[in-house]
């Protein structure tokens, strides 16, 4: 089964410069746009069966945006949203910040998820939606940075507590395969649509 990995398109957030998370922000009209033009790509290039998406609406716009394109069914599931980052989530960028060397069991915000619970989180997420979609031969799961980034690890068998960073644009693509020969990486972080 192959997986098409994707972030959601420029929202509302990255031009009140806050700290997005758990807040719920809208896209903007570039990440409409950008939410369109992966769409056309992804239906030329390699289409999906079945989409799932993260209900926040960054995402949840983006991933019905691509759903409607290709012309297949879409399942919303919260545990696709993005890492609970309790107090500071809607925060100005400039007034708050969190060390990047966080311990992976200190909570994000003070009340939000740590990073072994958020990678749990994902885990199972990840797992869940691969059991459900057994029967298709590609799907989509449209989502945040840092859940794609746990989802990667997963699929990668990193540790949780590591030092690498994958890094993913707006509407990213990355691509991967659970073939018979074991896990491929087809492609990480393609935007190409999006200039």
């Amino acid at each position: 089964m192959q997986i098409l990995l994707i972030r959601h398109g420029q929202s509302e957030a990255d031009l009140r410069e806050v700290h997005e998370g758990r807040a719920d922000f809208p896209l903007t009209e570039k990440g409409i746009e950008q939410a369109h033009k992966m769409a056309r790509r992804v239906k030329e290039d390699f289409p999906p069966d079945y989409v799932w998406a993260s209900t926040l609406k960054r995402a949840s716009e983006t991933a019905s945006i691509l759903a409607k394109t290709i012309g297949c069914p879409i399942n919303y599931l919260p545990e696709l949203h993005e890492h609970d980052n309790g107090k500071l989530a809607g925060r100005p960028l400039a007034e708050t910040s969190f060390p990047l060397d966080i311990l992976p069991h200190v909570k994000l915000g003070e009340t939000g998820e740590s990073g072994i619970e958020f990678r749990a989180r994902a885990e199972h997420a990840f797992s869940y939606i691969k059991h459900y979609s057994k029967s298709y031969r590609r799907i989509a799961i449209v989502s945040h940075g840092g859940m794609i980034s746990r989802m990667l690890e997963s699929f990668l068998g990193m540790p949780v507590h590591h030092d690498c960073f994958i890094q993913t644009s707006d509407t990213g693509i990355h691509l991967i395969e659970y073939h018979e020969r074991g896990r491929l990486v087809h492609f990480l972080n393609s935007d190409s649509h999006a200039r």
